[in-house]
């Protein structure tokens, strides 16, 4: 399958977690000293599992929890806080890196057994061919809805009326021009690995746009800092669960609705799709860690607050160590309730 370069876990910007579609089968609540004391526990204990060797065994005797831990920030806030969850709990809980697309394989060969984020948006034939195959299940869903389209900060809404459906586009291309393309609008997308067939959307539709690619994703997202802090026009390619439409108030733009044939007849004239991310994990996690596997399907986190999460990380600073162990701290019964 073809899929563009992943992104690093800590840095200055959002990473991206975007990818094109497949196509012929390519593809802060006041704490209670109590939940202090445990998190920290918890996330002490993690530190320490997190430096031994792969191959350790449980004191019981029984295998930990190998959770894989992916290239994105909010993967890895997933993953962070399912096993710190886990770990309160008294379960033994061991973090595996694992490239995206390549995790199917580790859960199915053993050495993984859940991965926090399957996006169904980026892995869907690859998903069903594990699951064809009875190499890994579905645990349920995360409740995160992933999407990635073209964002545009509130404000332009006035400028150019008729937004967010995708028509008022093609009056008021110049309102989103700036000197390199003008009398061109400018869209923005992501570094040209990410895909995302623009140009070719920008052909189908008759949109009077130049796409422009950020070199980074951090140059993507500071572009847009700077936009809005100035009220400067910009049109972006924004994806969620994120930080940016957590923090700044716009809207996606409204393309004709995602088909799998809009992008395997390569007419690329629809949106990009849009769907559920899922928990995936071994056939036989349930026989081996019947309690463990009851809290992964109870872990439920929205879009917001995941996206509030993320800028913790990604534009205040903080580790993902410290935002799990705050938002913990904050939403005590939320997590409590995973262990019932």
């Amino acid at each position: 399958m073809h899929r563009r370069g992943l992104r690093p876990a800590h840095r200055g910007a959002a990473p991206s977690r975007t990818r094109e579609p497949v196509i012929d089968g390519v593809s802060a609540g006041r704490p209670t000293a109590w939940a202090l004391r445990l998190t920290a526990a918890a996330l002490m204990s993690l530190a320490v599992l997190h430096l031994l060797p792969a191959t350790r065994v449980a004191a019981d005797g029984h295998d930990p929890i190998r959770l894989a831990l992916n290239e994105w920030t909010s993967q890895r806030i997933s993953t962070y806080l399912m096993g710190t969850v886990l770990a309160a709990a008294g379960h033994e809980v061991e973090y595996v890196d694992a490239p995206y697309m390549d995790q199917l394989d580790a859960i199915a060969d053993g050495r993984i057994d859940v991965a926090m984020e399957f996006w169904s948006t980026t892995g869907s034939v690859a998903l069903d061919d594990a699951l064809a195959a009875g190499s890994v299940r579905i645990i349920g869903d995360t409740g995160m809805i992933a999407r990635e389209e073209w964002w545009y900060p509130i404000y332009m809404k006035e400028r150019c009326p008729g937004l967010p459906d995708w028509h008022a586009l093609k009056a008021c291309a110049s309102t989103f021009a700036v000197p390199d393309t003008a009398p061109k609008g400018r869209y923005l997308g992501g570094p040209v690995t990410w895909g995302g067939f623009d140009e070719e959307r920008v052909a189908a539709l008759g949109l009077d746009f130049e796409v422009v690619h950020a070199a980074t994703e951090a140059d993507l997202y500071s572009t847009l800092e700077a936009a809005v802090a100035r009220h400067q026009p910009v049109l972006l390619w924004v994806y969620a669960p994120h930080w940016a439409p957590v923090r700044h108030q716009g809207e996606w733009v409204e393309f004709p609705a995602f088909t799998e044939d809009c992008y395997r007849e390569r007419r690329f004239d629809c949106g990009k799709p849009s769907g559920p991310i899922w928990k995936v994990g071994a056939t036989d996690l349930t026989a081996r860690f019947p309690e463990a596997t009851q809290a992964i399907d109870a872990f439920h986190i929205s879009n917001a607050e995941m996206g509030a999460m993320i800028a913790r990380v990604d534009v205040d600073g903080l580790t993902i160590e410290e935002t799990v162990a705050e938002w913990m701290a904050a939403n005590e019964a939320v997590w409590k309730s995973w262990l019932d």
